[in-house]
């Protein structure tokens, strides 16, 4: 069974930063590219990275350049480094599996002043 757990989500002031974790089981994590998603409140769920087996990276264009993707196969974790939040990018975030239904539980990332 996938089981996909998130932390890291916080309240954090405009210009901060915050580091997200995924932790994974029930696949072999090496073998499948890991993406990051969220949900912004009363909007639908949206891109905003991913990372291929190769370790290559894609980023939605509002992300990037501040936020980082990676991922460390021998802790079977993805995560996402984040730098200057703006308060735009509220919203619960969720690891998941690209092109399945298969995410995690979320993680809330609140930014305000």
């Amino acid at each position: 069974e996938v089981q996909l757990v998130e932390s890291g989500g916080s309240l954090v002031q405009p210009g901060g930063s915050l580091r997200l974790s995924c932790s994974a089981s029930g696949f072999t994590f090496s073998r499948q590219a890991m993406s990051w998603v969220r949900q912004a409140p009363g909007k639908g769920l949206e891109w905003v990275s991913t990372v291929n087996i190769a370790g290559g990276t894609r980023y939605a264009d509002s992300v990037k350049g501040r936020f980082t993707i990676s991922r460390d196969n021998a802790k079977n974790t993805l995560y996402l480094q984040m730098n200057s939040l703006k308060p735009e990018d509220t919203a619960v975030y969720y690891c998941a599996l690209p092109g399945t239904s298969n995410r995690g539980q979320g993680t809330q990332v609140t930014v305000s002043s």
